[in-house]
């Protein structure tokens, strides 16, 4: 076990993994890093699956049964990503139930065309839910303006739900508003609060990307002392949100109620910029009761040479927010840097479900006509 992971744990961060393919499971990679590396959830995405299903044998079967059966390639993909999904729950079982059910989670998302369509993605969220089964099932809503009802609804049904593609603070504050009414309502319904949970993953490295390219244009040394101080500082602004969320009459009643804590999430961690440190995006968001989902290679690199030296949040938001006002008066306007990356973290999205969807079709097509 590796003493900066432990570190890292014990401040209170939840260290997920955000790469789930069936080789992983099926090697048992996942296994050992739940065991020897304190990962404690995992996230999945499109892309990952598509390239797994690309690069090796591990899917033939059960896409030749599927192909024989002649199921067309929506209902394809959600039974392949389920049947990877429920087995990755069964694996982190054990760990959700150590933890009380707070860990031990696998997210799973929503099909990517139906990101501006709330009736869809409820419906979605809905179907995704039943199929796997399994109570640390995390359904992945993208924080979209037509996501947020979805979430509340979903939330409301007493589905799971980890919001994904968050990067505005404004944005933040809605979807912790659509948290608290997706709870309220479950609350007035009769549910147990206690069995539906949350995440907000709050997107980080690419701020600094989309950031530094603008401040290398202006090119002063002014821009370039702000290069990469965007992201961390932006984050950081996230759970003060969270933290004043938390501190609300609203919250407080519903946690009396028996609510989970939506924790935030920190997602897109791994350093793209080999200018920076490879571990920053831990080091500096470290604070109690967040989530961390990291790439295997910046896991690695936080047990291999991370420096794990506490809180790194609080007390920083003032700094953090004198980052963005300079940021400002230099010409970058926050407002247009953060509707550019959620425009573009949306077609991304997509982009990696017309993959899949593609990638499976001619996987399908292949198989039939083989039979």
């Amino acid at each position: 076990m590796s003493e900066n992971l432990d570190r890292l744990a014990a401040e209170g961060v939840a260290v997920w993994l955000d790469d789930l393919s069936r080789e992983r499971l099926a090697g048992g990679r996942l296994a050992d890093l739940v065991g020897e590396r304190r990962v404690v959830g995992i996230t999945s995405n499109p892309t990952i699956f598509a390239k797994a299903i690309r690069s090796g044998d591990r899917y033939d079967e059960q896409l030749g049964d599927l192909a024989r059966r002649g199921v067309r390639v929506e209902e394809a993909v959600r039974l392949l990503t389920a049947f990877d999904v429920r087995w990755a729950c069964d694996i982190l079982r054990p760990v959700f139930e150590a933890s009380d059910a707070v860990d031990g989670r696998v997210s799973l998302e929503v099909d990517p065309r139906v990101a501006r369509d709330t009736a869809a993605t409820v419906a979605e969220a809905r179907a995704l839910w039943w199929l796997v089964d399994r109570p640390n099932l995390f359904v992945k809503i993208p924080a979209t303006q037509e996501g947020l009802e979805a979430i509340s609804t979903a939330l409301a049904e007493g589905i799971s739900i980890n919001v994904t593609l968050i990067f505005s603070l404004d944005r933040y504050d809605q979807v912790l508003r659509a948290f608290l009414d997706g709870m309220g309502r479950a609350h007035a319904a009769g549910r147990d609060l206690a069995s539906i949970a949350s995440v907000a993953s709050f997107f980080v490295s690419r701020v600094d990307t989309e950031i530094d390219s603008r401040l290398d244009k202006i090119g002063t040394p002014e821009a370039q002392k702000l290069r990469g101080q965007a992201a961390v500082a932006n984050a950081r602004l996230a759970y003060q949100r969270f933290e004043r969320a938390r501190a609300s009459d609203r919250w407080r009643a519903l946690e009396a109620a028996g609510m989970r804590s939506q924790r935030p999430l920190w997602a897109s961690t791994g350093v793209k910029d080999p200018a920076y440190a490879d571990t920053r995006y831990v080091e500096e968001l470290v604070a109690p009761g967040v989530v961390n989902t990291m790439p295997e290679h910046t896991l690695r690199a936080v047990a291999d040479h991370g420096r794990i030296q506490g809180d790194t949040i609080h007390g920083t938001y003032a700094h953090a927010q004198q980052v963005l006002n300079d940021l400002e008066a230099l010409g970058v306007s926050y407002d247009d840097v953060v509707h550019v990356l959620e425009d573009e973290g949306i077609a991304t999205f997509t982009a990696s479900g017309n993959e899949l969807f593609e990638q499976l079709d001619t996987e399908l097509h292949t198989k039939r006509a083989a039979a």
